[in-house]
């Protein structure tokens, strides 16, 4: 299976590179082409550095930032982005102020929450809300549901990789898409071609990686 990877990387900064894996993989909601190796990512503080730069981007002249509130392992990212947002400019919004890094807790059936000492931090806060992966849509829903229910003011939604049409009210600005990854599908787990096709599955596919089946 890991021979058959290959590598993308963001074309205006080739530091940022993702590990691309295919095959038949599983998640908890659904079957994957691909497994997405984003965990250098969000892990090696050099590279998360530049992924933070990058993602900073579309906020520093537009989006006033009270509270990062981080998926998916990405509070690395999330530090980074706020450092790069915190800087003093003549457009930066948010040079004068300070931005809280909170991630949510989950449940055994995925539902979120957050401690009580955190929803200060999130009520009638200006949110950013940074994932890594956004695939089908249904963790980014719960997320956005979550941060509604605690009062959270959604001020932008940024990712590592999203499909293109996943059908949500916030526009998401991503580093990669779909689209850098020929035939990328996800299946509902009762509607995959490759088990209607008799494939195998290869791996479960986690936030912190993908474990043989």
């Amino acid at each position: 299976m890991e021979h058959k990877g290959f590598e993308v990387s963001l074309p205006k900064n080739p530091v940022i590179t993702m590990r691309v894996i295919p095959g038949h993989f599983t998640t908890s909601r659904a079957h994957i082409t691909h497994y997405l190796g984003v965990s250098a990512l969000k892990s090696n503080a050099l590279v998360a550095r530049d992924v933070a730069r990058e993602l900073a981007i579309p906020y520093h002249s537009s989006t006033l930032v009270e509270t990062i509130v981080c998926m998916e392992r990405t509070a690395v990212i999330g530090a980074y982005l706020a450092e790069e947002l915190l800087q003093s400019g003549s457009t930066a919004l948010n040079s004068n102020g300070e931005i809280i890094i909170v991630s949510p807790i989950s449940n055994n059936i995925g539902t979120l929450s957050f401690q009580s000492s955190m929803i200060s931090k999130i009520k009638n806060k200006n949110i950013l809300l940074l994932t890594a992966t956004v695939s089908s849509g249904r963790s980014l829903d719960g997320a956005l549901e979550c941060l509604s229910y605690y009062g959270g003011r959604i001020a932008g939604v940024s990712a590592l990789f999203t499909v293109p049409d996943i059908m949500i009210e916030h526009e998401i600005h991503t580093l990669f898409t779909s689209a850098d990854i020929p035939g990328y599908t996800v299946y509902g787990s009762r509607d995959c071609e490759m088990c209607r096709a008799g494939l195998k599955l290869d791996a479960l596919i986690s936030y912190e990686g993908y474990s043989r089946i």
